[in-house]
Formats: C-alpha cells, sequence, structure tokens
C-alpha cells in the first residue's frame, strides 16, 4: 500500500522539508519591511487557496464567492474583540464555527446546482454579505471599516511583531496543508476525486455524493474564515470593500495559475499572483498614471491564458514530482473508482 501511495502522491516528506527550509531562510535575506508583509500576506491567502484547490481541484465544485467567508470570519473576530472585549482566540474560534455552520447550510442548497449556475450563485453570496457587512454599520463600522483591532499575542510573545507573526503564520499554513494532505491521500479524498470525474457514477457505488459535497465546502469556509481572522487582526483594521467580488476572483486567478489539482499549486499561484499584482500596480499607477483596479483586466488576460497554454497551471511546468508530493491526474484517475467501490463494498 505504501508503494501505491508513493507511486500516486510522491514524497510527502520531501516537500515539507524542502517547504520548512524556505520559510526559515526567508527572513535571512529578506530585509525589506514592505516585502516581508507581503510574505504574511501570501501566507494568509495560502490558508484561503488551500481550501478552494479541495473544493475546485479535488471535489470539482466551483465557487467566486469565497471573500464572503473571509469577511465573516474577519469580522466576527473583529467585532467581538473591539466591541464586547472577547479573547482574540476565542473570537477566531466562534468565527469558524459561525462561518462553517453558514457555509453548511447554505451548501447544502447551493451545491445542488453545477456548472455556470453555480458560479453564479456563489457570487450572489459575496454579493449578500457585502451589503451586509456595509450595511450593519452598527456593529461593522459600515463602509468606513472597522478599527482598533487588537494585535494577536501567544505565550507572552506579541504577535504584532512581524518577525513573529510571519512564523505563526506559515505555522498554520503548513498545518493546514498537512490536514489537507492527509485528506487528499484518505478514502474521502479518492472519493472526491471520483465525485469530480462523474457524479452520477459515484453515487452508483453507494457514495452520498451531497454529502461529501457540502462536508468539502464548510472546510473551505472555515479556512477562509480562519485565514480572515488573521487578515484582521495583523492589519487591526478591516472595511467591506477588501472582501468583494473582486478579492473572490483574485482567489480564483491564484488557484488556476498555480494548478488547481494540486495543494502546492495553490500555494506557488498565490505566491506568484501576489507579486505580480503589486507589480501591476507600480508600474500601472508610476508610469501609466492608471487609477482603480487595472489588476482585474490583467487577472482575466491571465486566466484565458492559463487555460489555453497551461491548463495544469504552474506546478504543472515546474514538475516537482521528485520534491513535491504533486497529485498527477493521469496516475491517480486509473485507480480512484476501484479504491471507491472496494471501500463501499461493491
Amino acid at each position: 500500500m505504501e508503494k501505491v501511495e508513493s507511486i500516486l502522491y510522491g514524497s510527502r516528506w520531501k516537500g515539507f522539508l524542502g517547504f520548512i527550509a524556505l520559510i526559515l531562510l526567508l527572513p535571512l535575506v529578506v530585509s525589506s519591511q514592505y516585502v516581508f508583509t507581503l510574505l504574511i500576506l501570501i501566507g494568509i491567502y495560502c490558508i484561503i487557496t488551500i481550501g478552494l484547490s479541495l473544493l475546485i481541484g479535488y471535489a470539482g465544485q466551483i465557487s467566486i464567492g469565497h471573500a464572503a467567508f473571509v469577511g465573516i470570519g474577519a469580522y466576527v473576530s473583529g467585532v467581538l474583540t473591539v466591541k464586547y472585549n472577547v479573547s482574540p482566540w476565542i473570537a477566531m474560534g466562534i468565527g469558524m464555527v459561525v462561518t462553517f455552520i453558514i457555509a453548511y447550510l447554505i451548501g447544502m442548497q447551493v451545491l445542488k446546482l453545477k456548472g455556470h449556475i453555480l458560479a453564479l450563485a456563489t457570487i450572489a453570496i459575496n454579493v449578500i454579505v457585502y451589503i451586509l457587512l456595509v450595511g450593519l454599520s452598527d456593529y461593522t463600522g459600515g463602509a468606513g471599516g472597522l478599527v482598533g483591532i487588537p494585535n494577536l499575542s501567544l505565550m507572552g510573545l506579541d504577535l504584532g511583531n512581524q518577525l513573529y507573526f510571519y512564523f505563526f503564520v506559515w505555522s498554520i499554513v503548513f498545518i493546514v496543508i498537512l490536514f489537507s494532505t492527509n485528506i487528499i491521500r484518505s478514502s474521502i479524498g479518492r472519493i472526491l476525486r471520483s465525485i469530480h470525474d462523474s457524479e452520477i457514477g459515484t453515487e452508483t457505488l453507494g457514495v452520498n455524493v451531497t454529502k461529501y459535497k457540502v462536508a468539502i465546502f464548510a472546510l473551505s469556509a472555515v479556512f477562509a474564515s480562519l485565514a480572515g481572522s488573521l487578515y484582521a487582526h495583523y492589519i487591526n483594521f478591516i472595511a467591506p470593500p477588501t472582501f468583494y467580488i473582486s478579492f473572490s476572483i483574485l482567489l480564483l486567478v491564484m488557484v488556476m495559475v498555480g494548478g488547481v489539482h494540486s495543494i502546492w499549486g495553490a500555494i506557488i499561484g498565490t505566491a506568484a499572483i501576489m507579486f505580480l499584482n503589486e507589480a501591476i500596480r507600480f508600474v500601472g499607477h508610476t508610469y501609466f498614471n492608471i487609477n482603480g483596479e487595472v489588476e482585474i483586466v490583467v487577472y482575466g488576460l491571465i486566466i484565458i491564458l492559463v487555460m489555453i497554454f497551461i491548463p495544469k497551471g504552474l506546478i504543472g511546468i515546474l514538475d516537482f514530482r521528485k520534491i513535491l508530493p504533486i497529485e498527477s491526474s493521469m496516475k491517480k484517475d486509473v485507480t480512484v473508482k476501484e479504491n471507491v467501490a472496494s471501500e463501499k463494498g461493491v
């Protein structure tokens, strides 16, 4: 069984060790506070895109509204700490629970839809949450945002310190990667890939497809909520425009560019798009005097080019099979349905 897993997924620990080494080395070579802030934001966004990779790449369910769940997590944590003096850690936990319940209830209805209709439904969810964040101004601060969100502290360490927060965020990213990888390698992961290939075929094997789709949707929402809380306690300020549809599109572009069928692809795509995003803003505003969100136009172009020329994303070009535990769809699809059938006793 271990030999089969090695063929399907590659060596897990080589990728993890390389990842840990990179995270430890970056603070030694990065001196710019601006770049350091960017690395922290990349870590926060990676938590979201890993969840999206599970939802889109493995379960085959599209979402262009995950910024809504990021906003729910950020605002629940922010409001509880600012308005009611709740411990930030408790507030983060409450935010994740609230987000899970909301996502689960929404998913039970929305995930009955498919394709572009599902995509439109998730956009609608994002719009509704955005309107609520603006409208509930007594709690959220309205369009002006919510200020005074406290920094996190852990065992006497003030995580307002950038270096401490950097290692804290990337430690959480590591845990999320480990947790997600274990899901992928488990029977649940094989069922999710089977659902991605054919929902009808999976149902004929006796699998409750709806249960797995809703569960993975809610889990990805919890990841987004966690990231939202971390963002709120790092920036100390949140406003509704941060969690609008444009951010959902940005997250989708990150996953697509990196490689939707790989956890590591989500991380690579997040880093690539974050640096590209900053470069676009700098060049557009400095040299062409372009105002507004010009990067949205570039995102559309990037998606088109990626789908045409590199459908497997950057992870397919880099091909780190001997370093990272990349899940090759050509290898895994051959055995997915047999594994699901054997697990269900068919």
